[in-house]
């Protein structure tokens, strides 16, 4: 397979560290001492520093302080722990926001809002733009030489948008770009022609607004591809200074929790401009029965951000050591729990375990936030333990550093296609469940220890077996073809109820759906049942099916009225007036196969379902044998040696048979052969040769 490219030159080890505020404690003497001493003790290597920094850096305009941040990286590097220096654009002096209050942001409302929060500023501001070039480029220039340096952080967690009239000009000249300047093109596009809304100067365009348009949906999908552009063209100019004045140091910004996977950020656009992936890991452990469907949702977003790069390592920039308390319940993280929700970042690709935050904050919104050093001080604490003693794991997996995965198996989550499918007035205005459903699939691989690449329909399919593109609402020009391509020359393509719908316009695809998936699918779909929730009908498998599963599924919440035209039934409905139509089929298609999925599925089919298919693919599995409930395998490799990550999300202990596999334990080096014992929340990393 081969070694991925690393992160960076500068990184040989696995990061191990914290956002660290230090600005914070200014006033305390001797702290800043005891920081460094405690780090060390937990085992720390990095820190990001300078995250919010900006009024202890310039309190006035145009009057800088950088002493205390010299002093601070120089006393981190003097003890061994590299830096991660942040832009501090994330959240603006009072200073500014009085003497210029362009910066601050207008609401869909259109009322501007006062000076506050984080992300509270314009993107499209000149003043805000040239206040931070200025900051930026004193900050490159002071410390583009310092040896503590390894990264930039470029401002934090981008948000939000603005409604301003500067952007309000920008969104119409960004129309008047992608529609060449045509109006009746957009008009078109938008379907203006609905409530006689049909717009007859590019003046009269204005931003979705509760007090004006949000029944256009054309209008509310570019809107959003506005956001996403206008949001990585903020980040463009921020870097200018820091790539022309430190061209070797690469540049990363925190992409956030899956909270915003719903929001405003299409980061398959931005990826492209950032040298390294990092995002901010928030699970809800012990929230449900099982903490293994929080795993499946947590690898699955670790995997998109793999994906990111076509497979090169990321970074956890954060994540909470215990508690995070943003969350509606603050729960402690049980024994073990941070351990192998750490190492499931690392088994998924990352190069790093970080935390926000350091210490935690004495007063403010965050002060009962995760910290791995509490109020308390000192490092006699449950958490402070567990922190240190994941920092000796992971200071033993310096081989692992820089290497990747290559699965047979992609599936689809795309932005665009969630902004469209959530806009639709109809089927549902609950339980849409887009994130949720494609995880229920991805779930079906993860089960049996099968390596997945989360990516969108603009990726390359070609390097995969298996395709699996649940509710793909929305089709962009082309997409449809390459999908067919794929089939034809062999590869498993999945798809479900409510694929085929809409254009990249969220335009309706005339002639039957499921539009430019109904060859490839070989159906037919003509209407789709949206359920109440206790509503139930069911599905039952023929006797004889390509796949041999046997028995009947509940179908809740979505029943999609198909018909069968090239395609082979599976499984057709038991029950209402749709009694015997098909359920669930296969399509040959050249050198390949199409399964259509009908109904919304309970976990058991899914598990079932991707059973089957994975043995009737060939599909690789980590370990070749079967993982007890609740249990997952994971690999990394740098084409020699591979790095097997077994992962326990229950609460009791397990006992797995290696069937005559013998591994090298990563941790202990002792040999593992016969049987692998995992302890409740436990974690196994092996080694073996290829």
């Amino acid at each position: 397979m081969g070694k991925y490219e690393a992160i960076s030159k500068k990184i040989t080890h696995m990061l191990h560290g914290a956002d660290y505020n230090p600005e914070q404690w200014i006033d305390f003497k001797g702290i800043w001492d005891e920081d460094v001493r405690l780090m060390k003790l937990a085992n720390c290597n990095v820190m990001a520093v300078g995250i919010f920094s900006w009024t202890a850096l310039e309190k006035e305009e145009g009057k800088f302080n950088f002493q205390w941040l010299d002093d601070v990286m120089d006393n981190l590097y003097k003890n061994g722990i590299k830096v991660i220096l942040a832009t501090p654009s994330g959240a603006r002096p009072a200073w500014m926001s009085q003497k210029y209050p362009e910066v601050l942001r207008v609401d869909e409302m259109r009322q501007r809002n006062l000076h506050g929060e984080r992300h509270n500023h314009c993107y499209t501001s000149p003043i805000y733009r040239e206040k931070v070039r200025i900051i930026n480029t004193k900050l490159a220039e002071r410390y583009k030489n310092h040896p503590a340096l390894i990264m930039w952080h470029v401002s934090n967690e981008f948000e939000g948008e603005c409604h301003c009239e500067l952007c309000q000009e920008a969104f119409r000249n960004w129309l008047k770009e992608k529609y060449n300047g045509d109006l009746d093109k957009l008009n078109k596009a938008w379907w203006t022609g609905f409530w006689s809304h049909t717009y007859t100067d590019w003046s009269q365009i204005e931003s979705p607004s509760p007090k004006g348009e949000i029944n256009l949906h054309g209008l509310n999908l570019d809107w959003r591809r506005f956001v996403t552009y206008k949001t990585i063209d903020f980040f463009k100019s921020e870097i200018v200074p820091l790539k022309n004045i430190t061209p070797e140091i690469p540049v990363t910004t925190n992409f956030h929790d899956y909270i915003n996977l719903s929001k405003g950020i299409d980061y398959w656009k931005f990826a492209p401009y950032l040298d390294v992936i990092s995002w901010d890991n928030y699970p809800y452990w012990h929230k449900e029965k099982t903490d293994a469907m929080e795993g499946s949702r947590r690898a699955f977003i670790h995997d998109m951000n793999r994906s990111f790069k076509g497979g090169k390592p990321f970074l956890m920039m954060e994540s909470s050591p215990s508690a995070t308390n943003w969350q509606p319940v603050a729960k402690l993280r049980r024994p073990s729990m941070h351990t192998l929700a750490s190492i499931q970042a690392i088994a998924h690709g990352s190069d790093s375990v970080q935390y926000f935050q350091w210490r935690k904050s004495r007063g403010s919104s965050e002060k009962f936030h995760g910290a791995v050093v509490d109020h308390c001080g000192h490092e006699n604490t449950r958490v402070f333990k567990e922190v240190s003693k994941l920092g000796e794991i992971l200071s033993k997996l310096d081989s692992v550093v820089g290497t990747s995965v290559k699965p047979e198996v992609a599936v689809i989550y795309d932005w665009e296609n969630f902004w469209a499918m959530n806009d639709a007035e109809g089927p549902r205005k609950e339980k849409k469940d887009y994130f949720e459903t494609c995880v229920k699939h991805y779930k079906g691989f993860w089960d049996r220890g099968i390596p997945v690449d989360v990516i969108n329909m603009d990726q390359d399919f070609s390097k995969y077996k298996v395709l699996v593109a649940p509710m793909l609402y929305m089709v962009r020009e082309g997409v449809g073809e390459r999908i067919e391509d794929f089939v034809k020359k062999g590869g498993t393509f999945v798809t479900t109820y409510w694929s085929g719908i809409v254009d990249e316009n969220d335009l309706c695809f005339l002639g039957g759906f499921p539009g430019p998936l109904r060859k490839v699918t070989g159906i037919w779909s003509e209407e789709l049942d949206a359920l109440y929730d206790d509503d139930v009908n069911y599905v039952s498998f023929k006797e004889e099916n390509a796949l041999k599963i046997k028995g009947q599924y509940e179908a809740r919440i979505f029943c999609d009225l198909i018909h069968a035209e090239t395609a082979k039934v599976l499984a057709t409905y038991k029950e209402d007036f749709y009694k015997g139509m098909p359920a669930v089929t296969e399509n040959l298609f050249g050198k390949g196969k199409a399964y259509y999925i009908a109904f919304r599925e309970n976990d058991n089919f899914l598990s079932d379902f991707y059973k089957s298919l994975s043995i009737k693919c060939g599909l690789k599995r980590v370990l070749d044998t079967e993982l007890p409930d609740g249990v997952t395998a994971k690999l990394r490799t740098d084409g020699e040696k591979e790095f097997i990550f077994v992962l326990n999300f229950t609460k009791d202990s397990k006992v797995m048979d290696l069937k005559n596999m013998k591994f090298k334990d990563m941790i202990t080096s002792k040999e593992v052969k016969d049987k692998l014992h995992l302890k409740p929340y436990g974690v196994e990393i092996l080694q073996t040769k290829l």
